[in-house]
């Protein structure tokens, strides 16, 4: 299987980013693009999106943005994706927890990106398996979770674990520390401003069986 290159970019904006390593795919932080008004961006007032468009070009790779959007007054916490020049879509957190004063998002960011299919878990979305497990499932080879500050020692517990039940594995910047756990259980961190991490997706599935009760009202034989 051919191997990836992946950049955890922390702690800089794109804007202020003239070249990266070389590499796959390169994941910001929540600085990467700050605030972004959906309102601005149409009118040509600010060019927040384009920035990480021209930044995915002339590097060659993908590049994800975590970002805050607002869009009339509503705000999201979001991914910016975009690959070799071209604006994929922007993702929204889809599970805000008590009284955030965000709006939630819905459905399952899934993009190919570089060849390569990969999901996206957004801040409180790592604490909810199901969506881990759903962008399994219709085959990403890797998910790329963010969050916007580490505030204990849960989120690298749990991609820990996602990566080794659900057989995929986890990038993950969280504030100014990246962290890329491996199917096998393996997981690695780096506080560097730029880190860089090498994957070998693998898609290797195992047969699992069961026995239920039921389903069927004319049983031919008990087993």
């Amino acid at each position: 299987m051919y191997s990836m290159i992946l950049c955890v970019v922390a702690d800089s904006a794109v804007k202020d980013i003239k070249s990266l390593p070389e590499c796959d795919i390169a994941l910001f932080g929540f600085k990467g693009l700050g605030e972004v008004n959906y309102e601005s961006e149409l009118k040509g007032v600010t060019e927040k999106f384009e920035d990480a468009a021209r930044l995915s070009k002339i590097a060659g790779c993908g590049v994800l943005c975590g970002c805050k959007t607002v869009s009339r007054g509503i705000l999201r916490k979001s991914i910016a994706v975009a690959d070799r020049g071209k604006l994929l879509g922007i993702s929204d957190m889809n599970h805000v927890i008590d009284c955030e004063d965000y709006k939630s998002g819905a459905g399952l960011g899934f993009y190919t990106v570089g060849g390569c299919k990969v999901g996206l878990c957004i801040e409180n979305d790592l604490l909810f398996p199901d969506g881990v497990k759903a962008l399994s499932m219709c085959g990403c080879n890797l998910i790329i979770a963010l969050s916007e500050e580490l505030k204990d020692n849960i989120p690298p517990l749990l991609i820990r674990s996602y990566s080794y039940l659900y057989g995929v594995p986890i990038i993950m910047c969280a504030g100014n520390v990246a962290f890329f756990s491996e199917t096998n259980g393996a997981i690695a961190s780096s506080a560097r401003e730029v880190s860089l991490f090498e994957v070998t997706p693998k898609n290797r599935y195992r047969v699992i069986t069961t026995r239920t009760k039921g389903l069927a009202g004319d049983m031919r034989a008990d087993y």
